[in-house]
């Protein structure tokens, strides 16, 4: 597979978009990988980059959006950030995606068993370990975890049906 060009990229609608990264992620699934020559798609991109879609994902090392949906360089922006959230910057990368680079689609690639929401959940086993940047991070899942917690539930990582539903909450 060759990487976008303007021309490629300009003709891509959404669902388009859309359709590339199912059928990546089918080939993903049934471990079929797509034959790529990485030293041409570095040669293509060189002088631009035409990707048709941006990914908003989580930095667990276990989703990584290029190898989920089967891309390869130069087709996909892929914004990561723990516990995939959007803040002011992320939304600031998705407009020069969208808006200057000319990506037609925007997805949000959430995960089980995240981290970071596991780490608010039980953010009092990591307060004063000198980690303020990570509780500023944290501190982001504090209004899904009240629109989501029930009334004395268990507030903690170990609850496994209160983190499903702040996984599912959280794409």
């Amino acid at each position: 597979m060759k990487a976008h060009t303007y021309e490629t990229q300009s003709t891509i609608t959404p669902q388009k978009a859309l359709d590339f990264l199912k059928e990546g992620n089918q080939r993903f699934v049934n471990n079929l990988k797509a034959n790529r020559d990485l030293l041409e798609q570095v040669n293509a991109t060189r002088e631009g980059q035409w990707p048709f879609a941006v990914v908003l994902s989580c930095i667990d090392s276990r989703t990584s959006a290029e190898l989920i949906f089967d891309q390869g360089l130069g087709d996909i922006f892929s914004i990561r950030i723990a516990g995939n959230f959007v803040n002011q910057d992320i939304l600031g990368s998705m407009e020069f995606g969208c808006n200057v680079a000319g990506s037609k689609l925007v997805v949000v690639l959430g995960h089980t068993k995240c981290g970071a929401l596991k780490g608010r959940l039980d953010a009092a086993q990591i307060e004063g370990m000198g980690m303020d940047n990570l509780n500023h991070l944290i501190n982001h899942f504090d209004p899904i975890i009240n629109d989501v917690i029930e009334q004395g539930e268990e507030r903690s990582s170990k609850n496994s049906v209160l983190l499903e539903n702040l996984n599912q909450q959280n794409i």
